[in-house]
């Protein structure tokens, strides 16, 4: 999957104009926006007429290609979906979808992973977050937006592509050839009382999202209630590579930990429909006042941040780990006549505590630093398809520090709880 993060974006299918008419163009004697479809128009004329390849110039094309480059000038997260575009991103947020099965963003335009999904081609490749795509299909990466990304990593099941990564830390670049399947995605997973050599004689529970979709708040509820008849004391919810999912999702998981109405986020944008507040929903049980750890890292977005930002700053969870990757921005989407879209960034995201998510993130409030060989052995462990004898080979060293620390910091609240706050 080419994610564009859109469990953070709120999906409002609005004409184009329907937004810009809430708010007067600035100055509008000086930058009228007649005055500026003259020159679009004489320009796409002149293209038209004197370009030497004749088959690159309808009018149409012309003009998608304006409004591509329109939007890729003001974000690296707003962008013009071209119809087909559009029905996947609809398909993305619907939980199913045919590729690879990687989180990607665009940073000083190159294509960066942030994740590779579990169970994924992608993740069973050995893809790993912060890998740079460097060649599609040979094809060079350098002038590829993420909407042609998208074109070219999606495809009919079964259909082979090669992906040419250059790997940061090591400076090495290899070629990783894989299949596209149709990608079904389970967010919760793990959900069990840690083992007693890492937990003590101390019940403390554990669970990771892997992503935000329609269905996890209430796998997350069901998996809650099992441990909580076993007896739970304490949790650590893990959203370590996770970079996102549907922003509802998000605010119902946090919510589960916060008392009713809770404010969980806000945004704040230009026009006034953009500012709001997400609060936890009144509807949802709320869970015993357990102490609870989230586990965070680089790679864990969006979503991720609105629900570690809110846990922390209503000062209901500790955060362990890394600073979040700093994407919380909201894009809108607003359908155009033709099919197409514009998927726009119209507010910001703020915590509970009003600090700015996007291009901070979220810092953890104990500070566990891991590797880049912890977090490829992180990764292993989390793949089901290895032999049992690489799996131990491969994990022979490995600790998992940042979960380490997170049952210590659980275990000190407890036993100071047990002791009666003396």
């Amino acid at each position: 999957m080419l994610s564009r993060f859109l469990s953070v974006a709120v999906s409002l299918c609005l004409p184009a104009a329907g937004l810009l008419a809430q708010e007067a163009a600035p100055a509008a004697d000086k930058d009228s926006p007649y005055d500026q479809i003259k020159t679009l128009t004489r320009a796409m004329e002149l293209i038209r007429q004197d370009y030497v390849d004749g088959k690159k110039i309808t009018y149409e094309q012309l003009m998608r290609a304006a409004l591509k480059g329109m939007l890729q000038s003001l974000d690296p997260h707003s962008q013009f979906m071209e119809p087909a575009n559009f029905e996947d991103m609809k398909e993305d947020t619907e939980s199913r979808f045919g590729g690879l099965g990687i989180h990607v963003t665009e940073r000083n335009g190159d294509l960066i992973i942030v994740s590779p999904m579990e169970e994924s081609p992608a993740f069973r490749a050995g893809i790993l977050p912060g890998d740079k795509i460097i060649k599609i299909d040979g094809q060079s990466a350098e002038r590829i937006d993420i909407n042609g990304a998208t074109e070219k990593l999606r495809g009919a099941p079964g259909t082979k592509i090669t992906l040419t990564i250059l790997r940061p830390g090591t400076k090495e670049i290899k070629d990783f050839e894989m299949v596209r399947e149709t990608i079904k995605v389970w967010s919760v997973k793990d959900a069990k009382l840690l083992a007693q050599e890492l937990a003590g004689q101390m019940k403390i529970g554990y669970a990771r999202i892997t992503q935000f979709n329609a269905p996890t708040a209430e796998e997350l509820a069901k998996k809650l209630d099992e441990l909580e008849k076993k007896g739970m004391q304490a949790f650590v919810l893990d959203l370590r590579f996770n970079p996102g999912g549907l922003l509802n999702s998000a605010v119902d998981v946090a919510g589960m930990f916060l008392p009713p109405a809770t404010v969980v986020a806000t945004t704040e944008g230009r026009v006034p429909s953009q500012s709001r507040k997400y609060t936890a929903n009144p509807a949802l049980r709320r869970r015993a006042n357990y102490p609870v750890a989230v586990l965070i890292n680089n790679g864990s977005a969006s979503g991720s941040e609105i629900v570690a930002g809110a846990l922390k700053d209503t000062n209901r969870a500790i955060l362990v780990g890394e600073t979040t990757f700093g994407k919380g921005s909201v894009q809108s989407i607003m359908q155009l006549p033709d099919g197409s879209a514009l998927r726009l960034t119209t507010a910001k995201y703020y915590t509970p505590g009003h600090q700015v998510i996007h291009e901070h993130g979220v810092a953890p409030t104990i500070v566990a630093t891991m590797t880049m060989e912890q977090e490829r052995a992180l990764i292993i462990q989390r793949r089901e398809d290895l032999p049992d004898e690489q799996r131990k080979k491969d994990l022979a060293n490995f600790h998992d520090t940042q979960l380490e620390r997170a049952v210590d910091a659980l275990k000190g609240v407890l036993i100071y709880a047990q002791r009666g706050g003396k």
